[in-house]
């Protein structure tokens, strides 16, 4: 591996990237070449990573706290982890690379025209969506950092995070090595979201693969992936990308940037917005315009996380932040999901005969 580089642009990886900077940075570079709208940004490789584990001299260490350990025993799980996770956020990166991250950084300010632009840190594991396993998840992502020491920081934090409690029991259960799954890192910029969410191209309830799913809070994605709030629900006709149903739910929190603090937090929604529709409908029908794009181009179910910049235009500023293949109803039988009543077909022929326009 001595020859892959350290760190490389989004746009510089396909899904043939994976083993170097994990399922979702690969993906984000598939979904930029593939001509879907991605905020830009660059991966910390495998490679990078384990040059930093490498120079720190620490990688005997975490074997050390690993061999043995009964996963069983959630006191002796959680003793091992805070350490070794303590170990890596302590451990300084070598000169090198920290210089090399400090100046892709500075290029992506530059690139952006925003002076230490706020980034999204975000970790990004070689085995993320295997058809036995999901480690989708259990690493960390932190929103709105700033500055080059910062990023840094927030990256080893990110190394970290493939070694909590709940990932190394969920590898050992699994029958997974420890070294079998590296981690890279991605620093992607943040979109100054308005609205963001979830989007599945099939009804993450049912399977019905005819219509495309969308959920939505106002502010940053993480409300919505977290639970924390009932999001605003939408449910389009896949092929005439029509609204079939829409919830919009009252939604007391959300995550966005603090002026003071220049960080991600939780704020209340003033009242009079809480019941007010968080995306416009125009803003659904493009969204579900650009799940379709993905879908065709995975040639599968996608799940979507998307966000909304209000400091663009409208039909620039809806962002992709991540996709990846649908995991749970994709690989089950066709036959078995969405009732004949729910099909796109069905739908169309009955708006025809109620006169309505079919595009």
């Amino acid at each position: 591996m001595a020859n892959q580089p350290a760190l490389c642009w989004f746009e510089e990886c396909t899904r043939a990237s994976l083993p170097l900077v994990g399922g979702k940075c690969s993906s984000l570079g598939e979904l930029i070449n593939a001509g879907v709208r991605v905020p830009p940004g660059f991966a910390l490789t495998t490679e990078g990573v384990r040059r930093f584990m490498a120079a720190g001299g620490i990688g005997g260490d975490v074997r050390a706290q690993l061999r043995g350990l009964d996963v069983r025993n959630p006191e002796a799980l959680e003793r091992a982890s805070a350490a070794i996770r303590s170990m890596i956020e302590s451990t300084p990166f070598p000169l090198e690379l920290e210089d090399a991250v400090a100046e892709r950084y500075r290029k992506l300010s530059v690139r952006c025209c925003i002076p230490a632009v706020p980034v999204a840190v975000r970790s990004s594991a070689t085995a993320e969506d295997l058809p036995d396993a999901s480690f989708a998840g259990q690493q960390d992502t932190y929103l709105w950092i700033r500055g080059a020491d910062e990023v840094l920081r927030h990256v080893r934090r990110c190394i970290s995070s493939l070694y909590t409690a709940r990932a190394i029991a969920y590898r050992a259960n699994k029958g997974f090595a420890d070294d079998s799954v590296a981690i890279s890192v991605g620093v992607q910029k943040m979109a100054k979201s308005y609205a963001a969410g979830v989007m599945f191209t099939l009804h993450p309830t049912n399977g019905d693969r005819s219509v495309i799913v969308i959920d939505s809070n106002f502010g940053f994605g993480e409300s919505v992936v977290s639970g924390e709030v009932t999001p605003d629900h939408f449910v389009v006709n896949k092929v005439t990308l029509d609204i079939l149903e829409r919830t919009v739910a009252t939604k007391q929190s959300c995550y966005t940037v603090d002026q003071k603090t220049q960080t991600s937090r939780a704020f209340e929604v003033p009242f009079e917005r809480q019941r007010v529709q968080s995306l416009i409908d125009d803003e659904i029908v493009e969204l579900a315009g650009m799940g379709k794009k993905i879908e065709r181009h995975y040639g599968c179910p996608v799940d979507v996380e998307w966000a909304v910049d209000k400091d663009l235009p409208a039909g620039s500023n809806l962002f992709i932040l991540q996709a990846r293949p649908e995991t749970v109803w994709s690989r089950r039988s066709r036959s078995i999901v969405a009732d004949r009543e729910a099909s796109a077909m069905d739908y169309i022929v009955s708006s025809m005969l109620q006169g309505k326009r079919v595009t």
